[in-house]
């Protein structure tokens, strides 16, 4: 995490130019946080005094051209005196902080009642923990910088709420047996992910499957599927063999994917076999 010239800890995140939402709604933010600032009298630089940040930090949060961090919408909060006019932008913050593309998902996994995915390089992002999602982003090459992994991996995490979701979605997951075994971050880390899974998979609207590595007949070998199904009957997939990678929501694309994505689930182990294969990858530890 970086630090900003002149004050403390970096008070936010870099804009992302393409994110016309985002950029929307950050120009309305620093608006209305300049015009508390003036109001109060206070020059850039008294503010970033006050609540702790350098200058250059406020005037960019004011010019639309950073995320500021809660805690930074609370200071200036306080030290304007706006009785929580400035804290409650907090919400607006909280939608545009992640990359659109995240938003984007995380929209569509929060509207759908079905959910199936097979992944084959990693474990699935909603089954991630924190410190297993932290690795992977961390490895990635051309390197992220710090400030960028810990953007992504919290709104990786922002996805699990829908767990949390009432009714529950149908969730139906396969993963390869060889992204249980690569000990991503390290055996403590791993075993922590393997834990994680097993929590999970003992929840009654999630089937978690493994895909042995042995099997001689395999429908998944053109990649990743995933399929996620609204509650008006619309459903949106997305496979990297087909289609071009891209997108469907023709029925008769999302016929193929569904075929697809059911042989997987029928080769691979059943919901009971893969608990109990994971319990004894983590007896190996």
């Amino acid at each position: 995490m970086s630090v900003d010239s002149g004050g403390t800890e970096d008070a936010g995140w870099d804009v992302d130019p393409e994110d016309e939402q985002g950029v929307a709604v950050l120009a309305a933010l620093g608006r209305q946080l300049r015009a508390w600032r003036e109001e109060a009298g206070l020059r850039a630089a008294d503010l970033g005094t006050a609540i702790g940040y350098g200058e250059d930090l406020v005037r960019k949060v004011e010019a639309g051209k950073r995320i500021p961090r809660p805690e930074y919408l609370d200071r200036a909060d306080e030290t304007l005196r706006a009785g929580g006019k400035i804290a409650a932008m907090k919400a607006d913050m909280e939608q545009v902080r992640y990359p659109k593309k995240v938003r984007d998902l995380a929209k569509l996994e929060g509207r759908a009642v079905e959910i199936g995915a097979y992944r084959i390089h990693g474990i699935h992002g909603l089954l991630q923990t924190e410190d297993y999602a932290r690795a992977l982003f961390e490895m990635r090459q051309p390197a992220y910088g710090q400030e960028e992994v810990e953007r992504f991996v919290a709104a990786r995490m922002t996805r699990r709420s829908i767990f949390d979701r009432q009714p529950a979605p149908s969730l139906s997951i396969v993963q390869e047996e060889a992204t249980l075994r690569r000990r991503i971050g390290g055996t403590m880390v791993w075993h922590q992910q393997l834990e994680r899974l097993l929590d999970v998979a003992r929840l009654r609207n999630v089937a978690l499957q493994v895909m042995p590595i042995d099997r001689e007949v395999h429908a998944g070998m053109d990649g990743g599927i995933e399929v996620l199904k609204f509650g008006d009957g619309t459903a949106v997939g997305r496979s990297e063999g087909a289609f071009g990678g891209r997108p469907v929501s023709d029925p008769r694309r999302l016929q193929v994917l569904e075929m697809r994505y059911g042989m997987i689930r029928a080769q691979a182990l059943t919901p009971m076999e893969s608990r109990s294969f994971i319990e004894e990858l983590l007896g190996e530890t």
